[in-house]
């Protein structure tokens, strides 16, 4: 991970002596500072008290730019804003690393060749969902709001832990959790004319600028975002130097880029930067060429299925290559406007960094092809000799003459020159950042790789090269493994909708209206109910018998059953209903309805109300008429369309965004 230098207080410590009270334990003296648990306990305190500190800063200066009107204070704020935003990151991933571990430091085996970029989790404000639902609960649907207490406080917690959630698996499902509860929410209390009248509040995670938006989508791609943005901090802190650990980096970034992707086609109206089209693509872009690098570092782990030889070395040099074409790419999108304009300096350093390094890896393993294969190896691959390594395209015979070696031997040296070069200049581009150049491990990687080539080209060297080398031509990037996008797997998280007791989605929404009747008491006839039923969950009247005992008790074909003898019945199978029908006397039995009413929309329109599957995973609205004045009754209307889809549903329904 790339840190952004912070300096301390410098007097925070004067300060603290100062507010020491007399007769207390000083420095140096506190026992438990002399154990492990100790210290790491003190470092934890400390980094609260900076977490506390920073949380004052951002909210003085989100003030500040809300409530000033000059472009250059707004401006001087957004990057106050920025740097705070940079270090309660850094702070929050130092207390979660001191939280999960009881060592100081990490293991050794868990360093890695090359830092990756982690993304930052955007932040949110506490909200409260209790007013809004209450009142959508007790006005739309008609039920007693005091008994969904329980409910609602749920979804609080639920929201309230999905602000700090655990970096790993944990989190993840907590994140994913919480996402599918919004699909569910969605479909359910959110209308085409109408919004909770909540207001989300979300801080960008790139500039840290408060943006805050009314509609629920807001809030569904905020945490889809963060979904991504821990799965590039998972794919991050992996142990890169194991084939297992390589393997779980690849699909963290794989399913990184998934989300950036669904979040780009999905949720374009965003009002944060970080969440733009352009932001998401760069995102994309980046997630791509970090799982790019981790096939290739997997490629340099000890393998008995790989090829060995001029061909290993032949598939690292086009491997690295295309890791090279991917950075170089994802810097083009960087350099664009607008996201030049908020992308962290280094950032961009390391993306041109990482192009110079693995284009000089590139050359270093074509020289090591022309220089250690014996020219008996070019008979197994002439035709890749000849794409990238200039190197004439009939092969010669076994023992090649003396100027052929000596050919491949000066192309060599010119591709170690190209790889020196573009080493040279990573080490430059990395001494500019400041940034970068805390980061010794990149350093050391970057300087040993200059090393090895500047050793192997004094080997090749001597004293009687009186001519330059050749110019040594590109390597053509190929891989044998293209990363793939991945979307999040919502699915492996099972979660129920935490208000499933207001009833199925398919009638009990917020887009529907409909009109409680009843209890109807229907008797038996000589020829039954006089009604055919249909569905489930709620079950469906699908026809009424004219002039039989259930069109005599005023059913209407249409209608569900939400009540039967006094027993809630909406999440009922066909085969439950009939049973309990079938089962009572001559006394007959007691439903209770809905009938759905239409709403008025205009004759034009040729649009249908979305699948019950588009509603769960609710990534566009549709826009709808406003809705017609029904019938009086006890119960209050709810919109509804008039060509809502009237079939039956199975068992309980789990969003699939």
């Amino acid at each position: 991970m790339i840190p952004e230098e912070r300096t301390d207080d410098p007097g925070s410590g004067e300060e603290s002596a100062r507010l020491q009270p007399a007769g207390s334990v000083r420095e140096g003296c506190d026992p438990l500072a002399q154990t492990l648990r100790g210290r790491l306990q003190s470092r934890r305190a400390q980094v609260h008290q900076q977490i506390n500190k920073e949380l004052r800063m951002r909210t003085g200066a989100e003030n500040l730019y809300r409530a000033t009107s000059n472009a250059w204070v707004r401006e001087t704020v957004a990057l106050e804003l920025s740097y705070v935003n940079s270090s309660l990151q850094l702070l929050k991933e130092e207390l979660e690393e001191l939280n999960g571990s009881a060592e100081g430091d990490r293991p050794a085996g868990e360093g890695v060749s090359v830092p990756m970029i982690p993304l930052g989790l955007k932040e949110t404000k506490e909200l409260d969902w209790s007013t809004p639902l209450r009142e959508l609960i007790s006005g739309h649907f008609g039920e007693d709001s005091a008994s969904y207490e329980a409910e609602i406080r749920e979804l609080e917690d639920l929201r309230q832990a999905i602000r700090t959630p655990s970096r790993g698996e944990t989190g993840l499902e907590l994140l994913m959790a919480y996402y599918n509860q919004l699909c569910f929410l969605d479909a359910r209390f959110i209308a085409p004319t109408r919004n909770l009248g909540l207001l989300f509040q979300w801080y960008d995670s790139l500039t840290g600028v408060p943006a805050q938006q009314r509609a629920l989508a807001f809030e569904k791609g905020s945490v889809l975002f963060n979904i991504g943005a821990l799965y590039t901090q998972i794919g991050a802190r992996q142990d890169r130097s194991c084939p297992e650990g390589t393997r779980r980096a690849i699909e963290a970034f794989q399913r990184a880029a998934g989300a950036f992707s669904l979040l780009r086609e999905n949720f374009s109206r965003a009002p944060s930067p970080d969440m733009s089209p352009a932001s998401l693509s760069m995102l994309e872009r980046l997630m791509t060429a970090q799982a790019q690098e981790c096939i290739f570092e997997g490629l340099l782990l000890p393998s008995t299925e790989a090829p060995q030889g001029c061909l290993a070395q032949l598939r690292l040099a086009q491997e690295a290559a295309q890791v090279a074409a991917e950075y170089r790419l994802v810097h083009q999108t960087m350099a664009q406007p607008p996201v030049r304009d908020y992308v962290p300096f280094p950032w961009t350093t390391l993306v041109r960094v990482k192009a110079e390094y693995f284009r000089a890896l590139a050359h270093y393993h074509a020289a090591a092809v022309l220089c250690d294969s014996p020219p008996a190896a070019e008979v197994d691959c002439p035709a890749l000799s000849q794409a990238f390594l200039g190197l004439p395209a009939t092969p010669g015979p076994p023992g090649a003459a003396p100027q052929e070696q000596e050919g491949r031997r000066m192309l060599g040296k010119a591709h170690l020159k190209r790889a020196i070069l573009g080493q040279e200049e990573a080490l430059r581009l990395h001494a500019v950042c400041r940034a970068l150049r805390s980061v010794d491990l990149l350093q050391a990687v970057l300087a040993q790789a200059l090393r090895r080539s500047l050793a192997r080209y004094s080997e090749l060297d001597r004293e009687d090269d009186f001519l330059e080398a050749t110019e040594a031509p590109d390597i053509p990037p190929k891989t044998q493994q293209k990363p793939e996008i991945r979307a999040p797997s919502f699915s492996r998280v099972k979660v129920t909708d935490i208000f499933h007791r207001l009833g199925p989605l398919s009638v009990f929404s917020a887009k529907n209206c409909w009109r409680l009747v009843g209890p109807v008491h229907v008797t038996r006839g000589e020829a039954g109910f006089g009604l055919t039923l249909r569905g489930d969950a709620p079950v469906l009247i699908a026809a009424v018998i004219p002039g039989g005992p259930a069109a005599a008790a005023g059913l209407r074909e249409g209608d569900y059953i939400v009540s039967l003898n006094g027993r809630p019945c909406k999440w009922w199978k066909h085969a439950e209903v009939v049973a309990q029908l079938k089962g009572v006397g001559d006394e007959g039995a007691s439903l209770q309805v809905v009938t759905l009413l239409p709403r008025a929309e205009p004759p034009s329109t040729g649009e249908h109300r979305p699948a019950l599957g588009a509603l769960l995973r609710g990534q566009k609205e549709c826009g709808r008429g406003p809705p017609a004045p029904g019938r009086a009754s006890p119960r209050p209307l709810l919109g509804w369309s008039r060509k809502a889809k009237r079939g039956k549903t199975r068992g309980r329904l789990s969003p699939h965004p």
